[in-house]
């Protein structure tokens, strides 16, 4: 058969399976993350039935996923409250990065992998994945929610701090000079300064390029625009998660509720495919070997997470059922850390690659899973039980 028509089986029968499984979880009362995870594992590279033809096609749609995922959950706030999210979150943003950035480091020194690998590894531990929140954030309903600000300020203020990370440790893996290191840095940084001063300073410039009355014409603008300024970021070491979040922060106005209404249907689309690409591109043969240490891992550092996510909302005053949503969301990494892994593996530490595949299978799975517990009777009845025995203690 052409190339072509065997894309189109691929592809059109992991789709139509892919729906079977999100009835299957939306029945069970989960997120259907796990499932395509697992379905991705499957038909991926060591799986039992790989698919090697449509391998591009759901790579490409992985990306335009997590564009579609971060670009959405931007059209959700202002720049005022971006800003000002930032600005409460400054704390929280340097003690997310002590307790999950520095264990990382500490295990991979453990394990013998040198600075570069502790370097790497603390990446992988410290970033969360943008795209498996937001998702989470959409199916549980909790966009409007009084922490969500909070939970998307320590977003933000990761993925900003990747425009310095992504940058150093390339200089690291690469052995560049130290002059060679700090140009690229600030030409990444500069990228994102720029970007976030466009959208905060120019947006309703922006949003007078589209029409709100219009759906194909404002489907082909937000997306042309959103994906253009995504790619022209990562083209230079930034996120283009960053990239897309920001182009909805300076959309506005009915323009951004529009928007909101026509593309939300193409992000389901791709979000999907971002998480079964993830499985697909994971070697499942090479995950035994690093299953523990993995496993360890994760669950050291989304204790941590948990802690970093309570500590930011009840800074941000922030009840405490509220204060548990936040810690369990910001659990899961994803996406920046299989990038971090891609580029050491086979440098400074050929098996931070597996170890991090099972890393972020456990945080995936296991993260999306607990994010849901805050909501349970039996939580919400143990969280009153002793809010009511400390108010008698006090």
């Amino acid at each position: 058969m052409h190339d072509t028509t065997i894309i189109l089986i691929e592809v059109g029968a992991l789709l139509f399976g892919m729906s079977l499984l999100g009835r299957l979880a939306s029945r069970i009362g989960i997120s259907p993350i796990p499932f395509y995870l697992v379905a991705g594992l499957v038909f991926g590279s060591g799986g039992l039935l790989p698919l090697d033809a449509s391998q591009e096609f759901f790579e490409v749609g992985s990306e335009i996923g997590v564009i579609l995922l971060l670009a959405l959950l931007g059209l959700e706030y202002s720049a005022d409250e971006l800003l000002q999210g930032l600005r409460r979150s400054r704390i929280a943003g340097l003690l997310d990065f002590a307790l999950n950035a520095l264990p990382g480091a500490a295990f991979a020194l453990l394990l013998g992998w040198g600075p570069v690998g502790a370097v790497a590894l603390g990446g992988i531990c410290w970033v969360t994945s943008s795209g498996v929140v937001a998702k989470l954030l959409r199916d549980l309903g909790r966009v409007g929610n009084r922490e969500t600000p909070v939970i998307l300020s320590v977003l933000v203020i990761e993925d900003l701090a990747m425009a310095f990370y992504l940058p150093i440790l390339s200089a690291l893996v690469v052995g560049v000079s130290l002059a060679q290191g700090a140009v690229t840095v600030a030409i990444a940084v500069g990228v994102v300064v720029l970007i976030l001063f466009l959208a905060l300073r120019f947006g309703h410039i922006v949003s007078r390029l589209f029409t709100p009355d219009l759906a194909e014409p404002l489907v082909l603008g937000v997306l042309g625009l959103t994906m253009l300024v995504a790619g022209l970021a990562e083209e230079v070491n930034v996120s283009a998660a960053v990239g897309a979040f920001l182009v909805g922060i300076a959309l506005s106005g009915r323009v951004a509720h529009s928007a909101q209404e026509v593309l939300s249907p193409l992000r389901d689309l791709f979000a999907a495919v971002f998480f079964v690409f993830f499985g697909l591109a994971t070697d499942a043969t090479k995950l035994p070997s690093m299953l523990v240490p993995g496993i360890l891992l994760a669950l050291l550092t989304m204790a941590t997470k948990v802690a970093t996510g309570y500590i930011a909302a009840r800074r941000a005053g922030i009840g405490i059922p509220g204060r548990w949503r936040a810690g369990f969301a910001l659990t899961v990494r994803g996406e920046f850390s299989i990038v971090i892994a891609g580029l050491v593996s086979g440098a400074a530490a050929p098996q931070l690659a597996p170890l991090a595949a099972v890393y972020v299978l456990t945080t995936i799975i296991t993260g999306t899973i607990l994010a849901r517990v805050p909501d349970t009777r039996r939580f919400k009845a143990l969280v009153r039980r002793r809010a009511a025995a400390a108010a008698s203690r006090g």
